[in-house]
Protein backbone atom coordinates (compact mmCIF):
# COMPACT_ATOMS: atom_id res chain seq x y z
CA UNK A 1 0.00 0.00 0.00
CA UNK A 2 1.27 3.45 -0.79
CA UNK A 3 2.19 5.67 2.23
CA UNK A 4 -0.26 8.37 3.35
CA UNK A 5 -0.01 11.86 1.95
CA UNK A 6 2.02 14.35 4.01
CA UNK A 7 0.02 17.20 5.57
CA UNK A 8 -0.22 20.36 3.47
CA UNK A 9 -0.20 23.29 5.89
CA UNK A 10 -0.25 23.90 9.66
CA UNK A 11 -3.74 22.63 10.43
CA UNK A 12 -3.72 19.86 7.91
CA UNK A 13 -3.97 16.21 8.98
CA UNK A 14 -2.58 13.09 7.55
CA UNK A 15 -4.99 11.64 5.00
CA UNK A 16 -4.60 8.27 3.29
CA UNK A 17 -4.91 7.81 -0.40
CA UNK A 18 -8.36 6.53 -1.53
CA UNK A 19 -8.11 3.10 -3.25
CA UNK A 20 -8.83 3.54 -6.93
CA UNK A 21 -11.49 1.24 -8.60
CA UNK A 22 -9.82 -0.82 -11.25
CA UNK A 23 -11.85 -2.53 -14.03
CA UNK A 24 -10.02 -5.35 -15.76
CA UNK A 25 -11.19 -5.98 -19.29
CA UNK A 26 -11.58 -9.72 -20.04
CA UNK A 27 -10.23 -10.60 -23.46
CA UNK A 28 -13.02 -11.44 -25.91
CA UNK A 29 -11.90 -15.06 -26.57
CA UNK A 30 -12.00 -15.81 -22.83
CA UNK A 31 -15.48 -14.27 -22.51
CA UNK A 32 -16.74 -16.47 -25.33
CA UNK A 33 -15.26 -19.56 -23.70
CA UNK A 34 -16.89 -18.69 -20.37
CA UNK A 35 -20.26 -18.16 -22.04
CA UNK A 36 -19.99 -21.46 -23.88
CA UNK A 37 -19.15 -23.30 -20.66
CA UNK A 38 -22.23 -21.79 -19.00
CA UNK A 39 -24.61 -22.80 -21.81
CA UNK A 40 -25.07 -26.49 -20.76
CA UNK A 41 -26.22 -25.38 -17.33
CA UNK A 42 -28.67 -22.90 -18.79
CA UNK A 43 -30.02 -25.48 -21.23
CA UNK A 44 -30.31 -28.03 -18.44
CA UNK A 45 -32.64 -25.69 -16.56
CA UNK A 46 -34.88 -25.42 -19.62
CA UNK A 47 -36.77 -28.23 -21.40
CA UNK A 48 -35.18 -28.95 -24.79
CA UNK A 49 -37.19 -27.92 -27.82
CA UNK A 50 -37.28 -31.52 -29.05
CA UNK A 51 -38.81 -32.76 -25.81
CA UNK A 52 -41.32 -29.91 -25.84
CA UNK A 53 -42.60 -31.27 -29.15
CA UNK A 54 -43.04 -34.84 -27.84
CA UNK A 55 -46.72 -35.47 -26.89
CA UNK A 56 -47.55 -36.73 -23.39
CA UNK A 57 -47.33 -40.47 -22.74
CA UNK A 58 -51.14 -40.68 -22.59
CA UNK A 59 -51.42 -39.40 -26.18
CA UNK A 60 -48.62 -41.67 -27.41
CA UNK A 61 -50.39 -44.73 -25.99
CA UNK A 62 -53.61 -43.73 -27.72
CA UNK A 63 -51.78 -43.29 -31.03
CA UNK A 64 -50.14 -46.71 -30.66
CA UNK A 65 -53.50 -48.34 -29.97
CA UNK A 66 -55.04 -46.78 -33.08
CA UNK A 67 -52.10 -47.93 -35.18
CA UNK A 68 -52.59 -51.41 -33.73
CA UNK A 69 -56.26 -51.52 -34.74
CA UNK A 70 -55.24 -50.41 -38.23
CA UNK A 71 -52.62 -53.17 -38.48
CA UNK A 72 -55.17 -55.78 -37.39
CA UNK A 73 -57.59 -54.50 -40.00
CA UNK A 74 -54.94 -54.67 -42.72
CA UNK A 75 -54.10 -58.31 -41.88
CA UNK A 76 -57.73 -59.48 -41.88
CA UNK A 77 -58.56 -57.49 -44.97
CA UNK A 78 -55.62 -59.09 -46.80
CA UNK A 79 -56.59 -62.58 -45.65
CA UNK A 80 -60.23 -62.02 -46.65
CA UNK A 81 -59.27 -60.87 -50.15
CA UNK A 82 -56.97 -63.87 -50.65
CA UNK A 83 -59.66 -66.30 -49.43
CA UNK A 84 -62.21 -64.69 -51.75
CA UNK A 85 -59.84 -64.97 -54.72
CA UNK A 86 -59.24 -68.63 -53.84
CA UNK A 87 -62.99 -69.25 -53.70
CA UNK A 88 -63.40 -68.01 -57.28
CA UNK A 89 -60.23 -69.87 -58.42
CA UNK A 90 -58.25 -66.74 -59.23
CA UNK A 91 -55.36 -67.76 -56.94
CA UNK A 92 -54.18 -71.04 -55.47
CA UNK A 93 -55.29 -72.48 -52.15
CA UNK A 94 -56.88 -70.39 -49.44
CA UNK A 95 -54.65 -69.07 -46.70
CA UNK A 96 -55.25 -68.03 -43.14
CA UNK A 97 -54.00 -65.04 -41.20
CA UNK A 98 -50.40 -66.28 -41.02
CA UNK A 99 -50.58 -67.33 -44.66
CA UNK A 100 -51.55 -63.78 -45.60
CA UNK A 101 -48.31 -62.57 -44.01
CA UNK A 102 -46.35 -65.20 -45.94
CA UNK A 103 -48.00 -64.09 -49.17
CA UNK A 104 -47.29 -60.45 -48.38
CA UNK A 105 -43.61 -61.18 -47.70
CA UNK A 106 -43.24 -62.55 -51.23
CA UNK A 107 -44.50 -59.36 -52.90
CA UNK A 108 -42.32 -56.43 -54.03
CA UNK A 109 -41.19 -54.48 -50.95
CA UNK A 110 -42.70 -57.33 -48.95
CA UNK A 111 -40.20 -57.07 -46.12
CA UNK A 112 -41.05 -53.41 -45.64
CA UNK A 113 -44.78 -54.19 -45.46
CA UNK A 114 -44.22 -57.11 -43.10
CA UNK A 115 -42.01 -54.98 -40.85
CA UNK A 116 -44.66 -52.25 -40.63
CA UNK A 117 -47.40 -54.81 -39.94
CA UNK A 118 -45.24 -56.40 -37.23
CA UNK A 119 -44.75 -53.03 -35.55
CA UNK A 120 -48.48 -52.31 -35.75
CA UNK A 121 -49.38 -55.67 -34.24
CA UNK A 122 -46.83 -55.13 -31.47
CA UNK A 123 -48.57 -51.82 -30.71
CA UNK A 124 -51.89 -53.67 -30.60
CA UNK A 125 -50.42 -56.19 -28.14
CA UNK A 126 -49.38 -53.27 -25.93
CA UNK A 127 -52.97 -52.00 -25.99
CA UNK A 128 -54.30 -55.46 -25.13
CA UNK A 129 -51.96 -55.51 -22.10
CA UNK A 130 -53.37 -52.16 -20.97
CA UNK A 131 -56.90 -53.50 -21.43
CA UNK A 132 -56.39 -56.87 -19.74
CA UNK A 133 -53.98 -55.98 -16.93
CA UNK A 134 -54.65 -52.31 -16.22
CA UNK A 135 -58.36 -52.25 -17.20
CA UNK A 136 -58.12 -49.48 -19.79
CA UNK A 137 -61.78 -50.05 -20.76
CA UNK A 138 -62.95 -49.83 -17.14
CA UNK A 139 -64.53 -53.29 -17.16
CA UNK A 140 -63.99 -53.66 -13.42
CA UNK A 141 -63.42 -56.77 -11.35
CA UNK A 142 -66.89 -58.28 -11.58
CA UNK A 143 -67.39 -61.71 -13.11
CA UNK A 144 -68.29 -60.22 -16.49
CA UNK A 145 -65.45 -57.70 -16.31
CA UNK A 146 -62.83 -60.32 -15.47
CA UNK A 147 -64.11 -62.58 -18.25
CA UNK A 148 -63.80 -59.72 -20.73
CA UNK A 149 -60.28 -58.92 -19.57
CA UNK A 150 -59.32 -62.59 -19.76
CA UNK A 151 -60.49 -62.67 -23.37
CA UNK A 152 -58.43 -59.57 -24.08
CA UNK A 153 -55.40 -61.31 -22.55
CA UNK A 154 -55.84 -64.35 -24.83
CA UNK A 155 -56.21 -61.99 -27.77
CA UNK A 156 -52.98 -60.28 -26.77
CA UNK A 157 -51.13 -63.61 -26.72
CA UNK A 158 -52.39 -64.55 -30.19
CA UNK A 159 -51.43 -61.20 -31.70
CA UNK A 160 -48.04 -61.35 -29.97
CA UNK A 161 -47.43 -64.67 -31.75
CA UNK A 162 -48.56 -63.13 -35.03
CA UNK A 163 -46.28 -60.12 -34.53
CA UNK A 164 -43.36 -62.46 -33.80
CA UNK A 165 -44.19 -64.43 -36.94
CA UNK A 166 -44.15 -61.20 -38.96
CA UNK A 167 -40.70 -60.25 -37.67
CA UNK A 168 -39.41 -63.79 -38.26
CA UNK A 169 -40.27 -63.37 -41.94
CA UNK A 170 -37.67 -60.61 -42.10
CA UNK A 171 -35.01 -63.24 -41.39
CA UNK A 172 -36.37 -66.04 -43.52
CA UNK A 173 -39.02 -65.26 -46.12
CA UNK A 174 -41.08 -68.23 -47.38
CA UNK A 175 -40.06 -69.50 -50.79
CA UNK A 176 -42.89 -71.90 -51.61
CA UNK A 177 -46.67 -71.79 -51.57
CA UNK A 178 -47.88 -70.04 -48.38
CA UNK A 179 -50.69 -72.59 -47.98
CA UNK A 180 -48.26 -75.51 -48.08
CA UNK A 181 -45.85 -73.70 -45.77
CA UNK A 182 -48.67 -73.24 -43.27
CA UNK A 183 -49.57 -76.95 -43.23
CA UNK A 184 -45.94 -78.00 -42.79
CA UNK A 185 -45.46 -75.53 -39.97
CA UNK A 186 -48.62 -76.67 -38.17
CA UNK A 187 -47.66 -80.34 -38.40
CA UNK A 188 -44.17 -79.65 -37.09
CA UNK A 189 -45.63 -77.83 -34.12
CA UNK A 190 -48.11 -80.66 -33.49
CA UNK A 191 -45.29 -83.24 -33.62
CA UNK A 192 -43.35 -81.20 -31.05
CA UNK A 193 -46.37 -81.14 -28.74
CA UNK A 194 -47.05 -84.86 -29.13
CA UNK A 195 -43.45 -85.60 -28.13
CA UNK A 196 -44.05 -83.98 -24.73
CA UNK A 197 -45.37 -85.88 -21.69
CA UNK A 198 -49.18 -85.94 -21.98
CA UNK A 199 -48.70 -84.36 -25.40
CA UNK A 200 -51.80 -86.08 -26.70
CA UNK A 201 -54.01 -84.35 -24.18
CA UNK A 202 -52.19 -81.05 -24.58
CA UNK A 203 -53.04 -81.16 -28.29
CA UNK A 204 -56.64 -82.03 -27.50
CA UNK A 205 -56.74 -79.10 -25.09
CA UNK A 206 -55.35 -76.80 -27.79
CA UNK A 207 -58.10 -77.92 -30.16
CA UNK A 208 -60.76 -77.31 -27.53
CA UNK A 209 -59.29 -73.87 -26.87
CA UNK A 210 -59.53 -73.04 -30.57
CA UNK A 211 -63.12 -74.26 -30.53
CA UNK A 212 -63.87 -72.09 -27.50
CA UNK A 213 -62.39 -69.02 -29.20
CA UNK A 214 -64.49 -69.65 -32.28
CA UNK A 215 -67.68 -70.21 -30.30
CA UNK A 216 -67.01 -67.12 -28.17
CA UNK A 217 -66.72 -64.99 -31.31
CA UNK A 218 -70.08 -66.24 -32.56
CA UNK A 219 -71.78 -65.65 -29.19
CA UNK A 220 -70.20 -62.23 -28.94
CA UNK A 221 -71.52 -61.31 -32.36
CA UNK A 222 -75.10 -61.80 -31.15
CA UNK A 223 -74.86 -60.44 -27.62
CA UNK A 224 -72.42 -57.51 -27.63
CA UNK A 225 -73.07 -53.92 -28.56
CA UNK A 226 -69.96 -53.12 -30.61
CA UNK A 227 -70.88 -49.44 -30.92
CA UNK A 228 -70.59 -48.96 -27.16
CA UNK A 229 -66.92 -48.12 -27.49
CA UNK A 230 -67.23 -45.93 -30.61
CA UNK A 231 -67.20 -42.13 -30.47
CA UNK A 232 -69.23 -41.46 -33.61
CA UNK A 233 -72.73 -40.34 -34.52
CA UNK A 234 -75.70 -42.65 -34.04
CA UNK A 235 -76.15 -42.86 -37.81
CA UNK A 236 -72.55 -44.00 -38.32
CA UNK A 237 -72.83 -46.51 -35.48
CA UNK A 238 -75.92 -48.08 -37.04
CA UNK A 239 -74.07 -48.48 -40.34
CA UNK A 240 -70.89 -50.05 -38.95
CA UNK A 241 -72.50 -52.39 -36.41
CA UNK A 242 -73.36 -55.07 -39.05
CA UNK A 243 -69.70 -55.11 -40.09
CA UNK A 244 -68.67 -56.05 -36.57
CA UNK A 245 -71.31 -58.76 -36.19
CA UNK A 246 -70.63 -60.29 -39.61
CA UNK A 247 -66.89 -60.22 -39.01
CA UNK A 248 -67.06 -61.92 -35.63
CA UNK A 249 -69.39 -64.64 -36.92
CA UNK A 250 -67.13 -65.36 -39.89
CA UNK A 251 -64.01 -65.41 -37.74
CA UNK A 252 -65.64 -67.69 -35.20
CA UNK A 253 -66.98 -70.18 -37.75
CA UNK A 254 -63.61 -70.29 -39.54
CA UNK A 255 -61.95 -71.67 -36.39
CA UNK A 256 -64.42 -74.54 -35.88
CA UNK A 257 -63.17 -76.95 -38.61
CA UNK A 258 -59.59 -76.29 -37.56
CA UNK A 259 -60.49 -77.05 -33.93
CA UNK A 260 -62.13 -80.34 -34.93
CA UNK A 261 -59.06 -81.46 -36.90
CA UNK A 262 -56.70 -80.59 -34.04
CA UNK A 263 -58.81 -82.50 -31.51
CA UNK A 264 -58.96 -85.57 -33.76
CA UNK A 265 -55.20 -85.39 -34.32
CA UNK A 266 -54.66 -85.34 -30.58
CA UNK A 267 -56.99 -88.26 -29.94
CA UNK A 268 -55.27 -90.34 -32.63
CA UNK A 269 -51.79 -89.00 -31.75
CA UNK A 270 -51.20 -88.29 -35.44
CA UNK A 271 -49.47 -85.01 -36.22
CA UNK A 272 -50.20 -85.54 -39.90
CA UNK A 273 -53.90 -84.93 -39.19
CA UNK A 274 -53.18 -81.39 -38.04
CA UNK A 275 -53.57 -78.69 -40.63
CA UNK A 276 -53.54 -74.91 -40.90
CA UNK A 277 -56.45 -72.49 -40.94
CA UNK A 278 -56.06 -72.08 -44.70
CA UNK A 279 -56.11 -75.84 -45.28
CA UNK A 280 -59.16 -76.19 -43.07
CA UNK A 281 -60.92 -73.60 -45.21
CA UNK A 282 -59.84 -75.56 -48.29
CA UNK A 283 -61.50 -78.63 -46.78
CA UNK A 284 -64.68 -76.61 -46.45
CA UNK A 285 -64.42 -75.57 -50.10
CA UNK A 286 -64.32 -79.21 -51.22
CA UNK A 287 -67.77 -79.82 -49.71
CA UNK A 288 -71.02 -79.31 -51.66
CA UNK A 289 -71.52 -75.56 -52.18
CA UNK A 290 -68.15 -75.14 -50.49
CA UNK A 291 -67.04 -72.32 -52.78
CA UNK A 292 -70.08 -70.28 -51.81
CA UNK A 293 -69.50 -70.95 -48.12
CA UNK A 294 -65.84 -69.96 -48.51
CA UNK A 295 -66.80 -66.76 -50.33
CA UNK A 296 -69.22 -65.80 -47.54
CA UNK A 297 -66.50 -66.46 -44.98
CA UNK A 298 -64.07 -64.33 -46.96
CA UNK A 299 -66.54 -61.46 -46.99
CA UNK A 300 -66.83 -61.85 -43.22
CA UNK A 301 -63.05 -61.54 -42.84
CA UNK A 302 -63.14 -58.42 -45.01
CA UNK A 303 -65.95 -57.02 -42.85
CA UNK A 304 -63.91 -57.68 -39.70
CA UNK A 305 -60.92 -55.90 -41.23
CA UNK A 306 -63.09 -52.96 -42.24
CA UNK A 307 -64.52 -52.68 -38.73
CA UNK A 308 -60.98 -52.70 -37.32
CA UNK A 309 -60.27 -49.62 -39.44
CA UNK A 310 -63.45 -48.07 -38.03
CA UNK A 311 -62.16 -48.77 -34.51
CA UNK A 312 -58.80 -47.24 -35.40
CA UNK A 313 -60.63 -44.02 -36.22
CA UNK A 314 -63.58 -43.85 -33.81
CA UNK A 315 -62.89 -46.11 -30.83
CA UNK A 316 -62.82 -44.53 -27.41
CA UNK A 317 -59.30 -45.18 -26.23
CA UNK A 318 -58.55 -44.18 -22.66
CA UNK A 319 -55.08 -45.30 -21.60
CA UNK A 320 -54.96 -45.59 -17.81
CA UNK A 321 -53.08 -42.77 -16.12
CA UNK A 322 -52.54 -44.84 -12.98
CA UNK A 323 -51.06 -48.20 -13.97
CA UNK A 324 -52.72 -50.18 -11.21
CA UNK A 325 -53.79 -53.76 -12.15
CA UNK A 326 -56.60 -53.69 -9.60
CA UNK A 327 -58.04 -50.45 -10.99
Amino acid sequence: MRPPVAPQGRDAAWEPYSRPRVTVAVPRPLALIRARLAEPGVRGRRRPKLLRRVPPLHDLLELAARIGYGARGFVYLSAGVLILLAAVDLVGDAVGIRGALDWLAQRPLGRVWVFLVGLGLAAFVMWRVLQAVFDADHEGTSRHGLATRLGQAFSGFSYAALSFAAFSLLIRAPEGDPAVEGVIRSREQAATVLALPFGKWILVGAGLTIFGIGAANVVRAWREDFTEYLACSAKTCRRVSPLARTGHIARGLAYLPLAALVVLAGLKSEASDVTSLGAALEAVERQPAGSWILAVGALGFIAFGAFSFIEARFRRIRPPRDLNPLG
